[in-house]
């Protein structure tokens, strides 16, 4: 119990993320598709502390940017939101971006990770699903060692 109340245990995770980190590829570029701003700044901000500012971090706030991305950038990587407003979800966008030619990981950034819901969405083509809630740099860096360990 004592791991818990000190946040011990949360330390030795980010620990052994910190040495995990040089198993993953040397990336450039990273597109963040989010519509939230205060999301999209978290998740800038906490890739920076992962990758640093050798890596190159771009955001789309719509559908329409994302494929201008996709198409003109070819990123390394995607970090995409759940919901994109109006009403477009993972399950919609994540086929446009396949459909651009974007061949890379997506990581889908979702309020709601449910066994079923990961289930759809990797059917759809995410590679990663990880909860909003758990946008930090340890859970980045397991979400990113599964998504490159493949």
């Amino acid at each position: 119990m004592a791991s818990i109340e000190t946040g011990s245990d949360f330390l030795e995770r980010k620990s052994s993320a910190n040495k995990q980190r040089t198993a993953l590829p040397q990336l450039s570029d990273v597109l963040v598709i989010d519509d939230s701003d205060v999301d999209a700044k978290r998740l800038s901000a906490t890739l920076r502390i992962i990758f640093g500012y050798d890596v190159q971090i771009r955001r789309a706030p719509t559908i329409a940017t994302a494929l201008d991305c996709i198409i003109k950038l070819q990123p390394d990587l995607v970090f995409l939101d759940d919901v994109l407003k109006p009403s477009d979800s993972a399950t919609e966008t994540i086929p446009l971006l396949r459909r651009a030619d974007y061949k890379g990981p997506i990581i889908v950034v979702s309020g709601e990770v449910t066994r079923s819901r990961q289930v759809i969405l990797r059917a759809s083509g995410a590679t990663e699903v990880i909860h909003k809630d758990d946008v930090d740099s340890v859970r980045l860096t397991e979400a990113l060692l599964l998504v490159y360990s493949t």
